[in-house]
Protein backbone atom coordinates (compact mmCIF):
# COMPACT_ATOMS: atom_id res chain seq x y z
CA UNK A 1 0.00 0.00 0.00
CA UNK A 2 2.71 2.42 0.06
CA UNK A 3 2.53 3.48 -3.51
CA UNK A 4 -1.06 4.55 -2.70
CA UNK A 5 -1.66 8.20 -1.24
CA UNK A 6 -2.51 9.30 2.09
CA UNK A 7 -6.18 9.43 1.15
CA UNK A 8 -6.02 6.15 -0.44
CA UNK A 9 -4.58 4.12 1.67
CA UNK A 10 -7.57 5.45 4.47
CA UNK A 11 -10.15 5.28 2.06
CA UNK A 12 -8.94 1.45 1.87
CA UNK A 13 -8.24 0.93 5.31
CA UNK A 14 -12.01 2.16 6.30
CA UNK A 15 -13.61 0.37 3.66
CA UNK A 16 -11.90 -2.90 4.80
CA UNK A 17 -12.83 -2.32 8.50
CA UNK A 18 -16.47 -1.66 7.48
CA UNK A 19 -17.35 -3.79 4.97
CA UNK A 20 -15.08 -7.20 5.84
CA UNK A 21 -15.99 -7.48 9.31
CA UNK A 22 -18.85 -9.31 9.14
CA UNK A 23 -19.31 -12.33 6.54
CA UNK A 24 -16.44 -11.35 4.46
CA UNK A 25 -17.23 -14.38 2.04
CA UNK A 26 -21.07 -13.37 1.09
CA UNK A 27 -21.53 -11.77 -1.89
CA UNK A 28 -22.71 -8.06 -2.45
CA UNK A 29 -23.12 -4.96 -4.56
CA UNK A 30 -19.15 -4.02 -3.92
CA UNK A 31 -17.76 -7.54 -2.94
CA UNK A 32 -17.77 -10.51 -5.21
CA UNK A 33 -16.10 -13.81 -5.63
CA UNK A 34 -13.72 -13.69 -8.64
CA UNK A 35 -13.28 -16.08 -11.20
CA UNK A 36 -9.92 -18.48 -10.47
CA UNK A 37 -6.43 -16.13 -11.23
CA UNK A 38 -3.11 -15.93 -9.36
CA UNK A 39 -3.86 -12.99 -7.18
CA UNK A 40 -7.02 -13.36 -4.79
CA UNK A 41 -10.32 -15.17 -4.72
CA UNK A 42 -12.02 -12.18 -3.29
CA UNK A 43 -12.70 -9.02 -4.38
CA UNK A 44 -13.72 -5.61 -2.95
CA UNK A 45 -14.65 -2.79 -4.97
CA UNK A 46 -14.00 0.96 -3.95
CA UNK A 47 -14.46 3.52 -6.70
CA UNK A 48 -11.64 2.70 -8.65
CA UNK A 49 -9.49 0.75 -6.04
CA UNK A 50 -9.68 -2.83 -5.88
CA UNK A 51 -9.01 -4.99 -2.60
CA UNK A 52 -8.08 -8.71 -3.06
CA UNK A 53 -8.48 -10.96 -0.19
CA UNK A 54 -8.71 -14.23 1.31
CA UNK A 55 -10.91 -15.80 4.07
CA UNK A 56 -9.22 -18.46 6.09
CA UNK A 57 -11.89 -19.87 8.19
CA UNK A 58 -9.75 -21.93 10.51
CA UNK A 59 -9.96 -21.50 13.74
CA UNK A 60 -11.97 -18.35 13.11
CA UNK A 61 -12.69 -16.05 10.09
CA UNK A 62 -9.77 -14.14 8.77
CA UNK A 63 -9.59 -11.62 6.10
CA UNK A 64 -6.10 -11.55 4.74
CA UNK A 65 -5.32 -8.86 2.41
CA UNK A 66 -3.70 -10.57 -0.90
CA UNK A 67 -3.29 -6.99 -3.04
CA UNK A 68 -4.80 -3.96 -3.47
CA UNK A 69 -4.84 -2.56 -6.73
CA UNK A 70 -5.85 0.48 -8.68
CA UNK A 71 -8.44 -0.02 -11.72
CA UNK A 72 -8.21 2.39 -14.53
CA UNK A 73 -10.48 0.93 -17.40
CA UNK A 74 -10.22 -2.32 -17.81
CA UNK A 75 -6.45 -2.70 -16.07
CA UNK A 76 -5.85 -3.54 -12.71
CA UNK A 77 -2.54 -1.59 -11.67
CA UNK A 78 -0.92 -3.30 -8.61
CA UNK A 79 2.08 -2.15 -7.06
CA UNK A 80 2.66 0.16 -10.09
CA UNK A 81 2.72 -3.06 -12.42
CA UNK A 82 0.03 -4.00 -14.52
CA UNK A 83 -1.89 -7.53 -13.67
CA UNK A 84 -4.42 -9.57 -15.39
CA UNK A 85 -7.14 -11.10 -13.98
Amino acid sequence: MRWLTTQQQTIVLDAVDRQLLNQPNVETRNRKPMRPNPVAPWELRIGNLRVYYEVNDDPEPTVVVLAVGIKDRDRVRVGGETVKL
